[in-house]
């Protein structure tokens, strides 16, 4: 289960989308996630899906890549899936004591699955082509006019992408802990609920405590360097907007007006 969750990966490529600029994917991302939310008919959530399908295979990320994201939250999708199915009120096609499924019930619950899976898909989509360093770049760029209001941009992305660069290490860390563990006769499936919750306070611990110690080491190896936030930084890399970017922007800007207007 640990091994499905691909959210902060990074797949390096040269493909297009991994050409685009941070900022490009970032307003497209977002552009993206407005469609989806606008979305009230078979025929648009068809053409979200056809954008998704097609930004994947323009990024060379497989299906299996995708959808093996989705594991660590299809008990998220079926709750709420279910709520919307029983609790929606409308034409009753089916009722026993306190259930009802309903006409309208069916068509929410449909919705909402296919907007939690397009959401996670798409925002997946975005962390395999694009590396943290370039995420922070892109993020820090878009938010710049806010440093006006004294809003720490910078900082603000920094921890941004150290959270996503550590979501791997983490879940790694936490593999090796659990094979440990059950190496040493610990049982983290068999009991009840607090049976398993008590299971897990030898798996939490440690990595606690290895947590800490990389926050540490992090904050000792970037005071070393002389870190003192973004304040007078350069960069190695400086961000330009190309052709293929205005055309990224001015297809996903038209997408999601596209859907606001007419559907």
């Amino acid at each position: 289960m640990l091994k499905d969750i691909t959210l902060g990966q990074y797949f390096p490529g040269t493909t297009l989308a991994h050409r685009l600029d941070p900022r490009t994917k970032l307003i497209a991302v977002v552009c993206y996630i407005v469609g989806i939310f606008n979305c009230h008919s078979a025929w648009a959530y068809g053409l979200m899906v056809l954008t998704l399908i097609a930004s994947a295979r323009i990024a060379k990320v497989g299906a299996k890549a995708l959808l093996r994201g989705l594991k660590p939250v299809l008990f998220i999708i079926a709750f709420t899936a279910v709520l919307n199915l029983f609790y929606t009120p409308g034409e009753v096609l089916w009722s026993w004591w306190v259930l009802t499924i309903t006409r309208e019930g069916v068509r929410t619950a449909i919705a909402m699955m296919a907007r939690i899976t397009l959401l996670i898909t798409g925002t997946f989509l975005l962390t395999y082509t694009t590396s943290p360093i370039q995420l922070t770049d892109g993020l820090e760029s878009l938010l710049n006019p806010l440093k006006k209001l004294r809003v720490p941009v910078h900082e603000l992305a920094m921890m941004m992408s150290i959270a996503l660069r550590f979501i791997p290490t983490l879940i790694e860390e936490t593999d090796k802990i659990m094979s440990a563990q059950k190496a040493r006769g610990a049982d983290f499936e068999s009991g009840g609920l607090v049976q398993r919750a008590k299971a897990l306070i030898p798996l939490l611990v440690p990595l606690f405590v290895s947590a800490f110690r990389r926050a540490d080491e992090l904050a000792t190896a970037m005071e070393c360097r002389c870190y003192h936030g973004g304040e007078g930084r350069t960069k190695l890399h400086v961000l330009h907007y190309a052709a293929r970017d205005y055309a990224v922007l001015a297809l996903y800007l038209a997408l999601a007006i596209g859907i606001i207007v007419l559907d």
